[in-house]
């Protein structure tokens, strides 16, 4: 889902330029950012119970993935609340040399592919639209489809959109268009960027129109809208690279330092505990979208709404400070 570029000269300034032996403040955590929507909120929800509930000071570092992985490593990032562990080349290397340490899985369940609003497989009589393609399950049947999904710059064909230009996974989107024989009668259309793919699905939705394309999840989009993932062959890496198969789900873990569990004994045991899903996260990011909320606004009211995820992932004590703070704010 993210880019695989490993910008190695960059990582190379990057390490040259940090001094030091890491974060040695033993009240301050510092969380890595990558940029990305869902390890921002994920880094509000963190921080927020860090500050209220284990009274620590919080900082976030940003850069990218790469860049991160070896701040993390070195130890002037202590966490990183959403590491994708396959989109990180140098993850099990270093695991394998003591520089991380895994502390939990923050959610595993994630997909990506070829996705379509429900409603163009069962229709929405709340909306009065009538199914319009009722026995589209799988890709290879978008082949039947062509005519429903016009492309407006080439009407005699349907369009797929596909992934963003760059990303890796466009390269695998590509070879499945071709793979199923969907080249024949759709044009693949790419994007320019994640937020122009974005608009096409939330255009297409609001008037009820079909659309078919690359998406993934967790976003807002998917928080956002009824999107079903059309169903591919079972995995297998081989068959996934060649785009034969469906996308494997990626496991997202909580990491850390190998030295910041002996430097915050209780708040890692929190981390162990911290534990979302992708529909979780969607959710949280739609709310953010629609209400143009920040990060730590969405934080307050994901607590607030998932108050069993406290007594989940906290002490009584500590869950208990964490409410009164919540109704303080």
């Amino acid at each position: 889902m993210k880019k695989k570029i490993l910008q190695l000269l960059g990582m190379v300034l990057f390490v040259g330029l940090l001094a030091g032996c890491g974060n040695n403040n033993e009240k301050t955590v510092v969380f890595s950012d990558a940029g990305w929507d869902s390890v921002k909120f994920h880094n509000a929800v963190a921080g927020l119970i860090a500050e209220k509930a284990y009274g620590l000071k919080v900082e976030t570092m940003n850069g990218s993935t790469p860049i991160m992985e070896a701040a993390l490593v070195r130890g002037d990032v202590d966490v990183n609340m959403e590491l994708w562990t396959d989109n990180v080349a140098t993850y099990q290397a270093d695991k394998a040399a003591g520089g991380i340490v895994d502390l939990g899985i923050n959610f595993d369940d994630n997909k990506q592919g070829l996705y379509v609003p429900r409603y163009v497989i069962e229709g929405d009589p709340q909306r009065g639209i009538a199914p319009m393609a009722p026995d589209l399950h799988k890709v290879s049947d978008l082949a039947r489809y062509s005519k429903l999904f016009v492309d407006e710059e080439n009407p005699s064909k349907g369009r797929i959109y596909g992934a963003i230009p760059g990303w890796a996974v466009d390269e695998v989107m590509f070879k499945k268009y071709k793979h199923y024989g969907l080249d024949k009668n759709y044009v693949y259309f790419r994007p320019g960027s994640e937020a122009t793919l974005s608009t096409a699905f939330v255009t297409a939705y609001e008037k009820g129109l079909p659309i078919v394309g690359y998406n993934w999840e967790p976003t807002w989009i998917s928080g956002k809208l009824d999107l079903v993932l059309l169903e591919d062959a079972p995995y297998n890496q081989a068959g996934f690279e060649a785009g034969e198969t469906a996308a494997p789900s990626v496991v997202v873990m909580v990491s850390a330092n190998s030295r910041f569990p002996k430097r915050q004994p209780e708040f890692t045991e929190f981390l162990k505990k911290y534990h979302t899903s992708s529909a979780l996260t969607a959710e949280a990011l739609a709310y953010i979208a629609d209400n143009k909320a920040t990060y730590d606004q969405a934080a307050h009211w994901f607590l607030q709404k998932h108050d069993n995820l406290l007594t989940q992932w906290l002490p009584p004590d500590k869950a208990q400070t964490m409410r009164a703070a919540l109704k303080e704010q």
